[in-house]
């Protein structure tokens, strides 16, 4: 629901969802719109999962980027730039099954468990630990990312332009038994429950594809603690303000600060 999706596009799903239940194949093809970089812009074969590391010097944590459904993590190279210098965090980018280079075909399953490898390799291989991750979703990914959040240790949620369900989206568009019909489901709203750990919700007012209310929705089910901000005026693929990073950064400091052993105050001897 990122770069190439239009409300036309989810209009079109919604109508096949209608007309043409449990075509899961036919559904996976409106809802998921990879682009596969080709064989010549890489020598080796494609990996399982292909992923961008952008670590920063400073650094005290990092982003687990979650992307949306379309294209590949090479069409966010300037929102991952953004969150990478206005954060001061390293970022971790990667592509679902079937996108880039990555392996597979893009399904519900296969998006969970490309994240799912993505948190283990910032934790495994980087040495990162998990309450400094702050779990990163746009549009589809912010499904992908609550996933996330409802089973592992993060540091904080961050959600932006994302939806409640893909049920909810597909009734907004004037599918009423969206529930029963559509697959692929990416439960937000089912989940956000369980996440504890603060969370910060950025959705857009003038969406035509995922409406405001899905947002609205999200905060009021949210387990922990969160702050809601609306991208007043901006559509589903506007760029984002630099007030949004601003109150982005302002969260982490307030609501989700990294503590380090040596910030803990200490006991004083008598």
């Amino acid at each position: 629901m990122t770069r190439a999706s239009s409300p036309v596009a989810f209009a079109t799903f919604a109508l096949v969802v209608a007309s043409a239940p449990g075509c899961a194949g036919l559904e996976a093809r409106l809802l998921y719109h990879p682009i596969k970089t080709s064989p010549s812009e890489y020598q080796a074969s494609p990996p399982p999962l292909h992923a961008r590391w952008c670590p920063h010097p400073a650094a005290r944590g990092a982003v687990l980027y979650c992307p949306g459904n379309a294209g590949n993590l090479d069409c966010r190279a300037v929102l991952v730039r953004a969150l990478h210098q206005a954060l001061c965090e390293s970022v971790l980018i990667f592509d679902y099954p079937g996108y880039g280079r990555s392996e597979g075909k893009p399904s519900e399953a296969g998006c969970y468990a490309a994240a799912d490898a993505a948190y283990r390799w910032l934790v495994d291989n980087q040495r990162i630990a998990p309450d400094a991750i702050v779990l990163y979703g746009e549009s589809l990914g912010g499904g992908v990312a609550v996933e996330q959040a409802s089973r592992h240790p993060h540091r904080a949620l961050v959600l932006v332009r994302t939806f409640a369900s893909i049920p909810d989206v597909a009734q907004a568009h004037g599918v009423s038994s969206a529930r029963a019909l559509v697959t692929n489901r990416f439960d937000s709203l089912g989940r956000i429950g369980n996440c504890k750990r603060p969370t910060f919700i950025a959705q857009a007012d003038r969406d035509s594809l995922i409406p405001f209310e899905n947002g609205q929705k999200l905060h009021a089910a949210c387990g922990g603690v969160a702050e809601f901000y609306r991208l007043a005026g901006l559509g589903h693929n506007d760029p984002l303000p630099a007030e949004f990073y601003e109150r982005l950064r302002g969260f982490f400091q307030t609501r989700a600060p990294i503590v380090d052993a040596n910030d803990l105050p200490t006991l004083g001897s008598e």
